[in-house]
């Protein structure tokens, strides 16, 4: 990139919250917040230009890291039927083999891999948290550390979500062998948070709670967990796994006569704050209450659709207006524009409809569900990346108008959707920006061969040792 202005692009076209706008001059500060977004200007000499269309960043609110390392790896039939919870058992595995040195190499690839496909932000939903064997490392952050030093790394935007993790089924059945790794009481827990608060603070993170599900946090423990994390910041992101498998509602039947989201909307202060992650078998009365609470419905389409979860009933969400985000969970695909595409082609079979996400005042599906996954997945987020506005910070993507299917094309609307429908998703992404520094040009971070060499060695040997 030749000199420029330092803190400023110019850009023939910005999605701004309102909608898309015409000669849009950013201007941040050198915290890398949003000072200045003016429509209809004139670039100022020795200001950048944009090589097409500009996006708002777009958080990823849902992250295993380690998990990447398992792409490829489950594709097979190793079950007379397979499911997610068969699924589960080599994700066990590999959970239990993997070393502090591992999980770093591994974040610090699929951080370089999320910028490069246009996630600027990520909520890690960090359950492993000690040694091999099951006991604390020597420092108790360790595995924290690694992903904190990742991120930074990388250059991408964090929010820590330690993962509460005490029983292996509902009625707080013991946890099992491969869930050593997780199992925290909740005092440890909270004394975890307030040890990790002041480096998240150091380093622009934010720091929430992953309780990680029904099933695993009993009752007691979640009511004292989230009353000490509010404690602890009355503002602080919480993340759930609700309802992903219909299995996890039988059982939570079973247990309490509720169904899961039923149950938790009864006796947990659900609110704003919170982020259901899938909540993907919900009723007609789960999806009104829940929508109603102000949570965030964390939809992870490629995940679910890898998994055989289900689908979301978005009528019935969008019905009582609530928010959604979308993550990549298990990253058998790592692409913001894929977890838009197949969100909306999942609709598209439930319902056997055309464009169901479009906006009421969006008719382009790919404009409106940027927007409202921005929206949805920077509440969840707990962080200011609601998008291209004064006193946000300046995450932004950059789409290359010169690319062969987007070139030539009449609208910034029409590219985004070739963008998200016609093109190879990544392919079309020329730069992206995080808090006003660009992390990505020409399509390359510049750590992509270092860190995917040191994420090839990492997984190579964890591989080795799942079949020590």
């Amino acid at each position: 990139m030749s000199r420029m202005t330092p803190h400023t692009l110019f850009a023939d076209h910005a999605l701004l919250p309102s909608g898309w706008a015409h000669d849009v001059l950013l201007q941040w500060n050198a915290a890398g917040q949003l000072t200045q977004v003016t429509p209809d200007s004139a670039a100022p000499a020795g200001t950048a230009r944009a090589a097409g269309p500009v996006l708002p960043g777009m958080p990823n609110l849902h992250s295993h890291a380690f998990q990447r390392a398992m792409g490829g790896l489950t594709e097979y039939r190793g079950a007379a039927q397979d499911s997610f919870w068969s699924w589960r058992e080599l994700m066990y595995r590999v959970a239990g083999a993997i070393t502090p040195e591992q999980l770093e190499a591994i974040a610090t690839g699929l951080y370089v891999e999320m910028l490069e496909a246009g996630y600027t932000s990520v909520c890690e939903f960090h359950y492993v948290h000690h040694g091999l064997d099951g006991r604390p490392y020597a420092d108790d952050r360790e595995l924290s550390l690694c992903l904190l030093r990742a991120a930074q790394h990388a250059g991408i935007g964090l929010t820590l979500l330690p993962v509460l993790y005490q029983t292996s089924g509902f009625g707080g059945t013991p946890p099992n062998d491969g869930q050593k790794r997780f199992i925290r009481h909740t005092d440890n827990m909270l004394a975890l948070l307030q040890s990790l608060q002041p480096l998240c603070q150091a380093q622009g993170a934010r720091l929430g709670l992953a309780p990680h599900s029904l099933r695993a946090v009993p009752p007691d423990a979640l009511r004292e967990a989230v009353a000490g994390l509010t404690a602890l910041d009355a503002t602080a992101p919480i993340h759930i796994h609700i309802a992903e498998q219909t299995g996890e509602v039988d059982a939570c039947l079973a247990w309490s006569g509720q169904r899961p989201v039923q149950w938790l909307l009864d006796h947990a202060p659900v609110d704003a704050r919170w982020c259901l992650v899938h909540a993907t078998h919900m009723d007609a009365d789960e999806y009104r209450r829940a929508a109603q609470s102000g949570a965030v419905a964390g939809l992870c389409p490629t995940t679910e659709a890898n998994l055989g979860d289900g689908i979301f009933d978005m009528a019935q969400w969008r019905a009582s207006r609530g928010r959604w985000g979308v993550g990549s969970d298990s990253h058998a695909t790592v692409n913001a524009a894929e977890e838009l595409l197949m969100l909306e082609y999942s609709q598209r079979l439930a319902t056997r409809q055309r464009n169901v996400l479009s906006g009421e005042h969006q008719a382009f599906v790919a404009t409106a569900m940027t927007l409202d996954a921005v929206a949805g997945g920077a509440q969840a987020s707990g962080r200011a990346v609601a998008g291209l506005a004064v006193g946000q910070q300046a995450d932004l993507v950059v789409l290359d108008a010169d690319h062969p299917l987007l070139q030539g094309l009449p609208t910034a609307d029409a590219m985004l959707s070739a963008h998200v429908f016609a093109s190879h998703r990544q392919s079309a992404i020329a730069e992206v920006w995080v808090g006003g520094q660009a992390r990505v040009v020409a399509g390359r971070h510049a750590l992509n061969h270092s860190a995917r060499t040191a994420f090839n060695t990492a997984r190579r040997q964890l591989l080795e040792d799942t079949q020590a």
